[in-house]
């Protein structure tokens, strides 16, 4: 009876031994394969483009001055009405114009300053605007505004308010095209690094798309639109 417990006993540790060192095999197997897919690497991939303006937000503004209110107001409707014939003779639709109201400051109503100082005491502000897809007749039109000038209509320029837009918004229809290349050329710098280091390529483990940027491309040609998006995508390397 003894015996047999001794034999028992002993096949059970040789159950026990071999169950342990399975077990150890297992999970050093497991932790090597832990290993290897916890090897990545992050790379970035550039996509940019230029494209033209689709739409022009130009401001035309100018300035009168004058004693008389009356006589200002009819001055203003004037140059308006000269501004609005230039713009419609070049092809430019009287739906694409708007008018705001003139903007009058009486600078005898002004409680600081000398008053006996000024030529005039009323000034006032005009400002039309054009919003058209005609990009490159407006370009042209701009370039010609000058004959108003000689016309005696003072415009007013190089301020925040008179500073013309270019807007771009097609950007929906060229986003996949754009995360496509960004994406491909993330992968061959990725292959790239993963030929160098003696390593294949795995599966993306996590993906970033970016955000999309509109600038102008220079300040001589702010019609021109410079879109660029970056990606940033993590492969998993193996040996």
């Amino acid at each position: 009876m003894q015996q047999e417990n001794k034999v028992s006993a002993f096949t059970l540790g040789v159950f026990i031994f071999l169950g342990l060192t399975m077990l150890g095999y297992l999970l050093a197997s497991a932790a090597i394969e832990y290993k290897q897919y916890d090897r990545t690497i992050k790379v970035k991939g550039l996509s940019e483009q230029e494209y033209n303006a689709d739409i022009v937000l130009w401001p035309i503004q100018f300035i009168a001055a004058g004693n008389d209110l009356e006589s200002l107001y009819i001055s203003i409707e004037k140059n308006t009405t000269k501004i609005k014939d230039f713009l419609t003779d070049r092809g430019i639709t009287i739906e694409e114009i708007s008018f705001s109201a003139p903007a009058i400051s009486d600078k005898s109503a002004q409680q600081y300053g000398n008053s006996g100082q000024y030529e005039y005491r009323y000034s006032a502000t005009q400002t039309v605007t054009v919003y058209s897809t005609q990009i490159a007749s407006i370009r042209k039109i701009m370039a010609a505004l000058s004959e108003l000038g000689k016309q005696g209509i003072v415009f007013v320029g190089d301020n925040y308010q008179t500073q013309t837009e270019y807007i771009f918004t097609r950007l929906n229809d060229i986003k996949p095209a754009m995360i496509e290349e960004a994406t491909r050329k993330a992968r061959e710098v990725a292959e790239k690094f993963a030929l160098d280091s003696d390593s294949k390529l795995g599966k993306i483990k996590k993906a970033s798309q970016g955000q999309f940027s509109i600038r102008s491309r220079d300040k001589n040609n702010p019609h021109i639109k410079l879109v660029r998006v970056v990606s940033t995508i993590e492969y998993y390397l193996s040996d």
